[in-house]
């Protein structure tokens, strides 16, 4: 008879979720299974916490405060910048890695903006994460748990997390890519 393999620290877990606030709104569903690292940046410490232990099958229902998840929302991270230096075709809710240059010195240059307001000379660039601010509530199901391969493991990502560390947190040195949302 197989044992079943519960997760621990380095392995890898394959998940879906139902993402809600706490209001109960869906926020995101991811319904095929993903596979995330667990040990590395792929998923938020309060959720890895509180997947130890379980295995395929199982449900996990965690509740996030905005300092579990992505912080709280800082309205220092807004920009207005002028809309010439921005692409013709852009659009409220496009992402950028970091500012085109010759916008503001004082933005932080390691960021994902998002376009929050579209003005006829002016562009209003929002450098917190979407969910910034947001208590969140996540159900997730273990679908499967392997041990992590050892280039898994050096890499510290499978580079498929959503819920990777909120842009702006310094990489660990073993991050190839910057931090992403999706």
């Amino acid at each position: 008879m197989k044992s079943r393999k519960n997760i621990s620290h380095q392995c890898v877990v394959s998940l879906t979720w139902v993402l809600k606030d706490t209001l109960g709104e869906v926020l995101d569903v991811l319904d095929e299974p993903v596979e995330f690292l667990v040990g590395g940046q792929d998923l938020l410490a309060k959720i890895e916490d509180a997947l130890q232990g379980h295995g395929p099958g199982d449900t996990v229902d965690v509740h996030l405060e905005p300092h579990d998840a992505f912080g709280d929302y800082d309205d220092q991270l807004l920009f207005l910048e002028p809309r010439h230096l921005f692409p013709a075709d852009i659009e409220e809710g496009m992402g950028f890695e970091g500012l085109p240059p010759g916008c503001s010195a004082q933005a932080p240059r390691d960021r994902l903006y998002f376009v929050s307001d579209i003005y006829p000379d002016h562009v209003v660039m929002d450098g917190n994460h979407p969910l910034a601010g947001v208590a969140l509530r996540v159900s997730l199901k273990v679908h499967a748990v392997r041990e992590a391969e050892l280039e898994e493991v050096g890499r510290g990502t499978l580079g498929t997390g959503f819920f990777r560390m909120p842009p702006g947190e310094p990489p660990s040195a073993s991050d190839e890519d910057p931090p992403t949302l999706h």
